[in-house]
């Protein structure tokens, strides 16, 4: 148990620095890319909620797979919001009484 937590600690810390390293122009790319191998992760957690026999690991189990379901779903919303902003943008319709004069003689 104390090698899963010194294990987990530091692939924490090592997550972190590896984020925070990574220019924002890069981030939604590499997130959007990422996000098809993410889904691996809520296999791995329903695995590990599944196979285990102990309520305590079946509710750790569970809140892996809450998580990785956010983070994946969340993902998919990053690539929306990206690729919409590359999309053709629509024109404005024009307003009623656009290029008119309000009726007065100059």
């Amino acid at each position: 148990m104390l090698n899963n937590l010194i294990i987990f600690v530091l692939a924490a810390f090592l997550g972190t620095e590896v984020l925070t390293k990574v220019p924002q122009t890069l981030h939604t790319p590499l997130m959007s890319g990422a996000n098809a191998i993410s889904g691996i992760t809520v296999v791995g957690a329903l695995v590990a909620a599944g196979m285990t026999t102990g309520p305590w690991s079946t509710w750790i189990g569970f809140g892996a797979l809450v998580v990785a379901t956010i983070n994946v779903v969340g993902g998919f919303l990053v690539t929306d919001r990206m690729l919409k902003m590359f999309g053709k943008k629509e024109a404005a319709p024009a307003s009623v009484g656009a290029g008119q004069t309000n009726g007065s003689a100059d």
